[in-house]
């Protein structure tokens, strides 16, 4: 069995470069994925006249594969339609058994009050996170599995009233407050998450659980460690089952990384498996070989129809 993650990047139609551009680079990535289970990020609604928005960008891409036939469970809006952006969808050979989505339900909305906006805040706001975790639980032949998909807030800076300048910002404690507050929404994601794998440890000790996606954030990182619960952090050995282990170890060093920024290889992307997992598994994959640098100097995103994340692939005798 092989499980993998993608971030295909702002899928969309009416952009540029277009879908007819992008197809011909996508599908092959994700022929060569094989995956059994598939976990996309960054995948957009479309309108369609007289029906709810739907992924048919999607499903334009995955039409004659074999991941056209997959079993898919995506995140919705309370009007269940798709979110008009950046979608979280797992596509699934097996039967999905049960699936929902969860924000800021087990960790309330932060609140705070913004220290540099303008004008002056003199009460404290709600601070909620633009995504929830996507949660299914798969029906395979040896047992069911529990694959949550993430796409945790990106390292940018969040709006802070009056700081905004066009793309930049008026002063450095703008950005900086605004930059603190990203930093916020995506550990509190993470938090969420590790709330959610702990509820589910209490009620199934040897849970098969694996996570996967988009965590902006690197090993050693405060996402990445909470999420991961190691013993090393927790400083008690009866905890360690609960300890997610990340298939990235098993890469060498320099091909662990899914982005580069400033030549500067960035693990961002991650699959986490729980101890249960470890029995059955044997290998990961980065496909990083034609990743481009999404920093160069005066390039845009725009020249590019690939991806700026690598896909990354987990496999094991399941």
């Amino acid at each position: 069995m092989r499980i993998a993650t993608f971030n295909v990047e702002n899928l969309d139609e009416n952009m540029s470069p277009s879908l007819e551009q992008r197809f011909p680079i996508l599908r092959p990535q994700l022929l060569r994925l094989n995956a059994d289970i598939l976990c996309l990020q960054e995948i957009h609604g479309q309108e369609r006249e007289g029906q709810p928005r739907g992924l048919w960008a999607l499903q334009a891409l995955i039409e004659g594969t074999p991941y056209q036939g997959y079993n898919l469970s995506a995140t919705e809006t309370t009007a269940d339609q798709a979110y008009d952006k950046r979608n979280l969808v797992i596509l699934s050979r097996y039967p999905i058994l049960e699936t929902r989505q969860v924000r800021n339900e087990y960790v309330d909305e932060l609140v705070y009050r913004r220290v540099t906006a303008s004008p002056r805040e003199h009460e404290a706001k709600e601070v909620r996170w633009e995504r929830p975790v996507l949660y299914a639980k798969i029906g395979h032949p040896q047992g069911p599995l529990h694959v949550f998909n993430i796409h945790l807030k990106s390292r940018g800076p969040s709006a802070v009233p009056g700081q905004r300048e066009g793309w930049g910002f008026r002063s450095v404690s703008g950005w900086a407050e605004g930059y603190f507050i990203s930093s916020m929404k995506r550990v509190g994601q993470a938090l969420e998450l590790r709330l959610m794998i702990d509820a589910l440890f209490d009620n199934e000790p040897e849970a098969k659980i694996m996570v996967c996606g988009d965590f902006n954030a690197e090993p050693g990182e405060v996402p990445v460690e909470a999420i991961a619960g190691r013993v090393e952090n927790t400083g008690n050995a009866a905890l360690g089952h609960r300890q997610l282990v990340p298939c990235s170890l098993s890469i060498p060093s320099g091909s662990r990384y899914t982005l580069l920024h400033e030549g500067q290889g960035n693990l961002l992307d991650h699959v986490m498996i729980s101890r249960s997992l470890l029995t059955y598994y044997q290998a990961a994959e980065i496909h990083n070989e034609v990743l481009h640098d999404e920093s160069i100097a005066f390039a845009s995103d725009l020249k590019y129809p690939e991806s700026d994340h690598a896909p990354f692939v987990a496999q094991f005798s399941l």
